[in-house]
């Protein structure tokens, strides 16, 4: 495999409290390539801690879990300014109304099924590729976006960090962090989560 192929899988972590749920998720998981998943975590306290480290993609989180809930993951990721796809998997289906509240990207039932999953991460395909498109570059007019910052929204859209926009587009952190600021005052939100909910 090249690099390139590494390059462009979705990276993910998985965390339930039950151990046969996690192995079923690693049974199934294994089965699409494109995705790979760094970590299986039945801690969710630990698994927040991991997910700020490693930031990845897709975080695949059961709902009902001890000290923690699903949920909670959810607010401490977006309180600590990080913002990946959320797909929940729980056993009841009462949840979906919170989890659409949520803005979850997904929620699976459990025994989570292959063909659903197939076509949940299908759908994530769509929604996270190169937004250079015609919706962007609209919003781009609309909003008297500069073609830099327009750059820097398209890997905002990948979930990049500002260091990992400035090492693509060979600025120093500082400078990302100032394109994002002007962004987001010209767009007129108060956070990067919003901008990308509105794109």
């Amino acid at each position: 495999m090249g690099l390139n192929d590494d390059h462009q899988k979705t990276k993910a972590i998985v965390i339930d409290d039950e151990a046969e749920a996690l192995t079923r998720m690693e049974y199934i998981l294994d089965k699409f390539p494109e995705i790979e998943v760094l970590k299986y975590l039945a801690d969710p306290t630990k698994a927040v801690a991991i997910a700020k480290r490693t930031k990845p993609d897709l975080v695949f989180v059961d709902v009902e879990m001890p000290n923690k809930s699903g949920f909670d993951v959810v607010a401490d990721l977006r309180d600590a300014g990080y913002n990946p796809h959320f797909i929940f998997i729980t056993a009841y289906s009462h949840y979906s109304l919170k989890a659409i509240k949520a803005e979850a990207f997904d929620y699976l039932l459990k025994p989570v099924d292959i063909d659903e999953l197939r076509e949940t991460l299908e759908r994530y395909k769509e929604k996270t590729a190169p937004k250079t498109n015609e919706k962007l570059a609209r919003f781009a007019e609309a909003h008297k976006l500069t073609d830099r910052e327009v750059q820097v929204i398209e890997l905002l859209l990948q979930n990049k960090t500002s260091q990992e926009i400035g090492l693509a587009l060979e600025l120093s952190r500082h400078t990302v962090d100032t394109h994002r600021r002007r962004i987001l005052g010209k767009v007129g939100v108060k956070d990067t989560s919003e901008l990308v909910r509105m794109i």
